[in-house]
């Protein structure tokens, strides 16, 4: 199957990318510029993984995004909450409706491109945050992809049963270079290590028994985990 493949430059996507490469021809990998404190760190990342691949890569800009919608993890937002990745003020950098955004437009580029199915990186650890990432939201943008395509295009998750550390150790099987990938929200000159995303990436690799080649600000001890996750996670069940 000839597949588009939704590309942050962030670990998840571009080990997404990689897999893909191998599971199915990639006719593309896009990326989306809205506004977010990162992506003069991820962005770049993105195109250089594409690159290496030998695949076409385009980057989508959003701007009305920044201008209109309210998260702290756009440019216009305030400060990225330190924490676990799944605390609940990880809410605060949710863009809303992101994903529908994202998808609906790699969607239509994906048939206009001659593929038959779109790649997402979405994984078990962004249920408890993401509405957009949850299970009857993901059904749904499959069953739309699905009927609103002459292709049928297929909303394809890959990793939505893995960890962040499985995903970790698949990367290291496919050979993916993690040292040029970004995961930081405060977009920094390096990882800042303290906010959700820098914790989970450092979680990751150490549950995965993998060495990390971040170079972090901060490297204390990571923050527990919180005892009850706000969505229970389970496998994609998705037509």
């Amino acid at each position: 199957m000839k597949v588009v493949v939704l590309c942050s430059g962030g670990m998840d996507s571009v080990t997404a990318l990689h897999w893909a490469q191998v599971a199915h021809g990639v006719v593309a990998a896009v990326s989306f510029d809205y506004g977010a404190k990162h992506h003069v760190r991820e962005l770049p990342l993105a195109a250089a993984h594409a690159a290496r691949l030998g695949v076409r890569h385009e980057v989508v800009r959003l701007d009305g995004v920044e201008r209109l919608f309210v998260s702290d993890l756009l440019k216009n937002g305030g400060a990225i909450p330190d924490g676990h990745y799944e605390d609940t003020t990880m809410r605060r950098t949710v863009v809303p409706f992101r994903n529908a955004i994202m998808l609906s437009v790699a969607c239509g580029f994906a048939e206009s491109a001659g593929a038959a199915g779109l790649v997402i990186a979405a994984h078990g650890g962004d249920h408890a945050i993401y509405p957009d990432c949850r299970e009857e939201f993901m059904c749904a943008m499959s069953d739309a992809m699905r009927h609103g395509t002459y292709a049928g295009v297929a909303l394809l998750r890959p990793f939505i049963a893995l960890t962040k550390a499985q995903i970790a150790a698949e990367g290291a099987r496919l050979g993916v270079d993690f040292e040029q990938t970004w995961s930081c929200y405060k977009g920094g000159a390096i990882h800042c290590g303290t906010c959700g995303t820098c914790v989970e990436r450092r979680e990751a690799f150490i549950v995965a028994g993998l060495p990390d080649p971040t170079v972090y600000q901060s490297t204390g001890p990571l923050p527990p985990k919180p005892e009850i996750s706000l969505v229970v996670n389970h496998p994609d069940k998705c037509g």
